[in-house]
């Protein structure tokens, strides 16, 4: 559902992969490295700001720690990949709307969000869980090596 969104005088918070403008937005929310808190009025960024995710490798939690992090910026609207129902709970219920942004850098998805043409989520995008990794892989080494080296160097027979 897009919506022509007015962006006078309010703060974005944009999941990112890196600290400027021209960073892509991060497909994720709560375990993004960190938010570019961005300033602006129409299509104009006035300011821009680079916030660090503290909760980027907490156990659990993430989404809603990152969301009360750009609750305390001032953030009115977010703009990320994918958010999970924790985090989308807490920022609706503090009136703040969240847009979604897959492959466009700062700058166009603000562009875009401004135009109208930037997709309002109206629920979670991904089930609970959704940035953590299960870390079950298993090796494939087979370990059959049972080195019992014990050389005993035997003279060479007919050398000098």
């Amino acid at each position: 559902m897009k919506i022509k969104m007015e962006v006078n005088d309010m703060k974005i918070a944009v999941s990112v992969m890196s600290d400027d403008l021209n960073s892509m937005v991060n497909p994720v929310f709560g375990r993004c490295a960190g938010f570019l808190m961005v300033e602006v009025d129409g299509k104009e960024i006035k300011n821009s700001s680079y916030i660090e995710n503290e909760s980027m490798s907490a156990r659990g939690g993430a989404g809603i720690a990152a969301a009360q992090s750009v609750i305390n910026q001032g953030a009115k609207a977010v703009i990320s990949g994918n958010l999970g129902p924790n985090a989308f709970m807490v920022l609706k219920q503090m009136d703040i709307k969240v847009y979604q942004a897959s492959g466009l850098s700062v700058k166009v998805a603000i562009e875009k969000l401004a135009d109208g043409k930037l997709p309002e989520m109206t629920t979670s995008s991904v089930e609970t869980n959704f940035g953590m990794g299960s870390g079950r892989g298993m090796g494939v080494g087979r370990g059959t090596g049972r080195g019992m080296g014990r050389g005993r160097g035997l003279p060479i027979k007919g050398g000098d």
